[in-house]
């Protein structure tokens, strides 16, 4: 009995401490953002990562698998689409004013609970200036789901609806 009771104590503590609290985005702001109209998003690959599992039983063994691809650009330009921007194809010289430079990175990982918690994803994302290169502001960002690519999606929507609604 108090074998029972200290294995359930224990996966009581596992299970409690796999659950990932996310780091609060970290927002950098030099000048507002409401001055520019334009965004320019240089090019940014796709990541494409999956997920499986076998298990069985008397009556055989089974599978699943789940393939998943994002472009970091995509989710960014869809964001900054819906908050009234403009993204341009190629950097415009009669628009440099009102245009905002995009840089993102992927800028850490953290393991949670020793792996049994899964891991997260942190991206950095700088607004820069066309004009001068200067960064008006930037977020970094962590996220969290059942693929890479997903931790990417969470952790670019969480960083720009942050900055973007404490612009607001």
């Amino acid at each position: 009995m108090k074998t029972i009771r200290f294995l359930l104590i224990i996966l009581t503590g596992i299970f409690i401490n796999s659950c990932a609290i996310l780091k609060d985005p970290i927002i950098t702001k030099n000048d507002s953002i409401e001055k520019y109209k334009y965004v320019f998003i240089p090019k940014t690959s796709n990541l494409t990562s999956g997920t499986g599992g076998v298990y069985g039983n008397q009556n055989g063994t089974y599978g699943y698998s789940t393939s998943k691809s994002v472009n970091p650009k995509d989710v960014i330009s869809g964001i900054l689409l819906k908050n009234g921007f403009i993204i341009l194809p190629e950097m415009k010289q009669e628009l440099i004013d009102k245009t905002i430079i995009i840089n993102y990175g992927e800028s850490g990982k953290r393991v949670i609970a020793g792996g049994l918690g899964g891991t997260t994803i942190e991206v950095t994302i700088k607004f820069i200036s066309a004009k001068d290169y200067e960064v008006i502001c930037s977020c970094t960002a962590e996220g969290q789901g059942s693929t890479e690519a997903d931790d990417i999606k969470e952790a670019i929507t969480r960083c720009l609806e942050s900055l973007l609604s404490k612009e607001n």
